[in-house]
C-alpha cells in the first residue's frame, strides 16, 4: 500500500482507518527508559476521512486513564507525504508533526523532531499489519538522531 492517488484525486492511504476501533495500548512508563516497565490500558478510537482522503482525523478515548487524544493527518500533494499531528486532552497542546509516507510494503513510516521531559528527541511512528480488521501503530524515540530507537508505545487495533 504505497501512497495512492486515483484519477479523481482521492488519496487512499488512511482509508483503512475510517470507523471505530478497539485499541490495546502498551507503553513504557518513562518513554526514554526501556527498563521503566510497561503499562497496558484499553482505548476506543473513531476515525474519519476528509478532503477526498487527503485528511484523516481520529479521536481516541482512554477510559481507564480519564483522558483522550486526537490525531490530524494531512497529505501534502506537493511533497507527496503525510504530516501527522497529535494532541492530548491532558495538555491541550498540538505536538510537532511527524512526516512520511507509506511504502510498497504497506508500512507507513513517519519521523519528526520533538522533546520529551525537556530533552530533544527524534520521534518515529510506524503503521503496519494493516488489514480490513487489524492494524498496528508504534511510537519510538531516539536521543541520538535516529541511530538507536526506544519503542515506547504500541497500539494493536481491532475493528469493532
Amino acid at each position: 500500500m504505497s501512497t495512492t492517488i486515483d484519477t479523481t484525486g482521492t488519496v487512499t492511504d488512511f482509508d483503512f482507518f475510517t470507523g471505530r476501533w478497539h485499541v490495546d495500548n502498551r507503553r513504557l512508563v518513562d518513554f526514554l527508559d526501556p527498563d521503566s516497565g510497561w503499562e497496558e490500558f484499553p482505548g476506543i478510537t473513531h476515525a474519519s476521512r476528509h478532503f477526498a482522503g487527503g485528511a484523516n482525523f481520529d479521536e481516541i478515548e482512554f477510559p481507564t486513564l480519564g483522558s483522550r487524544g486526537l490525531t490530524l493527518r494531512l497529505y501534502d500533494t506537493e511533497r507527496e507525504q503525510w504530516s501527522l499531528y497529535w494532541s492530548s486532552s491532558r495538555t491541550g497542546v498540538l505536538f510537532p508533526p511527524v512526516t512520511g509516507r507509506f511504502g510498497a510494503d504497506g508500512r507507513g513510516v513517519f519521523h519528526g523532531d520533538d522533546t520529551y521531559a525537556g530533552r530533544p528527541v527524534r520521534a518515529r511512528f510506524i503503521w503496519s499489519g494493516i488489514t480490513d480488521t487489524t492494524a498496528r501503530w508504534e511510537q519510538a524515540f531516539s536521543e541520538d538522531g535516529g541511530t538507536a530507537w526506544i519503542t515506547n508505545w504500541i497500539m494493536e487495533l481491532k475493528r469493532g
